[in-house]
């Protein structure tokens, strides 16, 4: 693997290119001949090649070939870190099992951690390497990496430092988001809020003080934790100056995402029993609603998000992965705004704005992300397509493309 620092730089001026509306904020036209100067690493200007500064024509060319430039795309919501597989689960699914009886029966998120604390850190970096490298080949220049496989100090922190090396390695973005309160680990059966306890005053401070969490996470739901325990570890996040986001109303509605917009929440992810209350408080609050077709899909859930109150109530809607191991192991972003669409009844626009800079807004990076802006770094993509519907479109199969991220040319185009 070349090393990241090692990967041609992309500074000079790039011509040649069409800029889908998508590419510039809402509300922006398509640029059909278009240029984007990047200077040491960061985008000096970007417009109609008519318009461009004389000052940038002494720049080395980049010949964009007429190819389609959009962001570089952001999985805003990913569990990439883990030992172990649960294709056994998938079976047990198609055979009849529901989701909470997999569980029941010692399955779901505890199987994945003890695969999890039996790996040391260099077999889970070498394991998620791979996962990793398959959505940077797609496009993705910004990823959320979750803990919640440890559930113990010593583990949680072997996910999130190897969440952090993946970002070294590979020259992208990272963002860890610690989830503790993923589920109950079996030293801690029937004793929830001793565990919680643990998660508050133990495994989330001596973390934050390693700088290895940028968010904080919880798993409210029936089968994971309450209201008030998701409640108080929102409140040792707040005592650390963390923001927080949730997994909510995935199974039920528990009111979560009304509570997680009381904190401030970045995110509000699953959403599928959303009440009109939560999506009242979510709009307020500025959170996203972070759609996750993948596990809907491997679920066979048939409960949608309600799509349309969101859309009439203005709340950002972003699009992810959910990549893990045993609900939705999708390493295509692309493959889940096409699904968002044809399961969810997303139009093209938001799709492809949910999973650039929405999804770069769950994951507050708006200031360098999900948009192609003088100031911001150089991230952004460069597709053999006619015209954006085709990201949502395609499906099955890696486009060729360009891949321009933190202001190194990480993939060429296909010849």
């Amino acid at each position: 693997m070349t090393a990241f620092h090692e990967l041609p730089s992309a500074d000079g001026l790039w011509v040649n290119l069409r800029l889908a509306s998508e590419a510039l904020g809402e509300g922006s036209a398509a640029v059909a001949d278009a240029a984007i100067a990047v200077q040491q690493g960061r985008i000096a200007w970007v417009g109609a090649r008519g318009a461009q500064p004389a000052a940038f024509e002494p720049l080395p060319r980049h010949d964009g070939r007429g190819l389609l430039a959009t962001p570089g795309l952001v999985d805003c919501h990913t569990h990439l870190v883990y030992g172990g597989q649960r294709a056994n689960e998938f079976a047990m699914r198609l055979a009849g099992a529901s989701y909470e009886e997999v569980a029941k029966a010692g399955g779901g998120i505890v199987s994945s951690v003890r695969a999890t604390r039996e790996a040391s850190e260099d077999v889970l970096f070498g394991l998620a390497l791979p996962r990793l490298q398959a959505l940077l080949d797609e496009g993705v220049c910004a990823i959320e990496i979750k803990s919640g496989y440890g559930l113990a100090l010593e583990h949680e922190r072997k996910q999130l430092r190897v969440a952090r090396h993946l970002g070294e390695a590979l020259g992208v973005t990272v963002r860890t988001t610690f989830l503790g309160a993923h589920a109950l680990p079996p030293e801690y059966a029937g004793r929830d809020q001793a565990y919680i306890d643990e998660v508050c005053s133990g495994m989330l401070p001596a973390l934050a003080a390693e700088g290895l969490v940028d968010a904080v996470d919880v798993f409210c739901e029936r089968i994971a934790f309450s209201l008030a325990h998701t409640e108080q570890v929102f409140r040792a996040a707040q005592r650390l100056g963390l923001p927080v986001k949730l997994h909510a109303e995935q199974l039920s509605d528990m009111g979560g995402a009304a509570l997680a917009a009381r904190y401030g929440a970045l995110s509000c992810d699953h959403i599928e029993y959303l009440s009109d209350e939560g999506i009242a408080a979510m709009r307020e609050a500025g959170t996203v609603a972070v759609l996750l077709p993948g596990a809907y899909y491997t679920l066979r859930d048939t409960h949608l998000p309600p799509i349309a109150a969101l859309r009439a109530a203005g709340v950002p809607m972003a699009v992810s992965t959910d990549h893990n191991p045993g609900t939705s192991p999708a390493l295509s972003l692309l493959l889940m705004a096409n699904m968002a669409c044809t399961l969810f009844r997303l139009t093209v626009p938001e799709a492809i704005a949910g999973v650039t800079r929405h999804a770069a807004r769950a994951l507050a990076l708006s200031d360098t992300h999900g948009r192609i802006a003088a100031g911001l770094p150089a991230n952004f993509v460069l597709w053999p397509f006619a015209e954006a519907a085709e990201l949502t479109y395609w499906f099955g199969h890696k486009p060729a493309h360009t891949v321009v991220r933190q202001g190194r040319v990480a993939r060429a185009p296909a010849s």
